[in-house]
């Protein structure tokens, strides 16, 4: 496949999906009520963004739990 027609395109897909508003598979609540602030996130970019939520999100991944 030719890397100058499908590259561009892979980044704007990228981009897309960290706008998506549907297919989030992480809520983060940052705060405390009545001042809080929620993200919404893919586990598999910040996963592969940040070392320290690798940790965090491997090891409520084994204990199954749903809350951090």
């Amino acid at each position: 496949m030719d890397d100058n027609k499908f590259l561009p395109k892979l980044s704007q897909n990228l981009l897309e999906i960290l706008n998506d508003e549907e297919y989030y598979d992480i809520t983060i609540e940052v705060g405390s009520d009545p001042y809080v602030k929620v993200f919404r996130a893919h586990m598999v970019i910040l996963n592969y963004r940040s070392s320290y939520l690798r940790r965090i999100l491997s090891t409520n991944k084994k204990k199954n739990d749903e809350i951090l």
